[in-house]
């Protein structure tokens, strides 16, 4: 996944950061690496540069340098537009940042909605919305009242659940994703937040869908637990997550994207008074054309009153407007 290269705004580095990507991508990687380094040396806060710069001298066995370049990124923007603290977690320079940057998930998706559907569709095979659908329909769940789509995007599980539900909202992080969500005119109501910021969920809501997002997440005690907070007892939680096998409860993939195992997930869930009614295996997408084994779960909110989730919810972001 390369960052967003900004121009670093003097020509000569922008050239030479040009040919240094034609060399890397011929596997001449050490080669690509200085020469980046020359276009630093014109443009040292160029943010962007260092990033790739790490990337290419990672590719060249210089990890330490790329460490280093991947620091740089962080002293230079701070809000981690470019999600460098991920690379350094990746690398074991950074412990237990379980979750990725808000601004770097903010600027990835704005950066791709004009071409999300197409790539993530057609190129990708992504069929979560798809996936969950089906596992409604096969648990004999057709119609809703109010949902609620966590990172809706540009509206691809809307469009799903559109024919299945009376008030459907939707919200992403992404402004550039909601204006397409928005050109759809498939959503009731569309805000712009921060999932991982969250602090209530409409009491009213009797589905809550999560379409290929935890990934881009990390934790997912906080959310669980606003969740668990709000819902009323039958309420429906409908998720994918990336799966792997092994005891961690979750881990960072070189993709940059979270993987949860299906025991911190039944534990998450039933911290936050969720009982799983379906949790299986399912392929939701390829990646360098590999498949991707995701977990395609709904979860059914229990007890007697929201008052039984055991998580804490601790606000300690302001919400974003609303996008329309």
């Amino acid at each position: 996944m390369k960052p967003i290269f900004f121009t670093s705004g003097d020509l000569l580095a922008d050239r030479r950061a040009d040919y240094a990507e034609m060399l890397f991508d011929s596997g001449e990687f050490k080669a690509a690496a200085d020469l980046m380094g020359e276009a630093l040396a014109r443009a040292p806060d160029w943010a962007a540069g260092h990033f790739r710069h790490g990337e290419m001298l990672a590719e060249a066995g210089e990890v330490a340098a790329a460490l280093d370049a991947w620091r740089n990124v962080l002293r230079l923007d701070e809000m981690d537009r470019l999600g460098a603290a991920l690379k350094l977690e990746l690398f074991g320079a950074l412990d237990g940042l379980g979750a990725v940057p808000s601004a770097f998930v903010e600027t990835l998706f704005d950066q791709y909605a004009e071409t999300f559907d197409t790539a993530l569709v057609d190129k990708l095979g992504y069929r979560v919305p798809e996936l969950l659908e089906e596992a409604l329909l096969r648990i004999g769940k057709h119609a809703f009242a109010h949902a609620v789509d966590l990172g809706c995007g540009t509206g691809l599980m809307g469009e799903r659940l559109r024919a299945h539900v009376s008030f459907l909202e939707g919200i992403d992080i992404s402004a550039e994703m909601l204006k397409r969500a928005d050109d759809k005119q498939i959503y009731d109501r569309l805000e712009r937040a921060d999932l991982s910021a969250l602090t209530t969920l409409p009491r009213e809501a009797d589905l809550v869908t999560a379409a290929d997002v935890f990934m881009y997440l990390g934790s997912l005690d906080r959310l669980f637990a606003v969740a668990g907070a709000a819902l009323a007892p039958g309420a429906l939680f409908v998720f994918s997550v990336e799966h792997h096998a092994g005891p961690e409860a979750m881990v960072l993939r070189p993709s940059r994207r979270y993987a949860h195992s299906e025991a911190h997930l039944r534990a998450v869930m039933g911290d936050a008074g969720f009982e799983p009614v379906l949790l299986e295996k399912a392929v939701i997408r390829r990646d360098r054309g590999e498949p991707i084994e995701g977990l395609v779960v709904v979860a059914e909110r229990a007890g007697t009153g929201a008052a039984t989730a055991k998580v804490a919810i601790t606000p300690h972001r302001k919400e974003r407007p609303e996008a329309h």
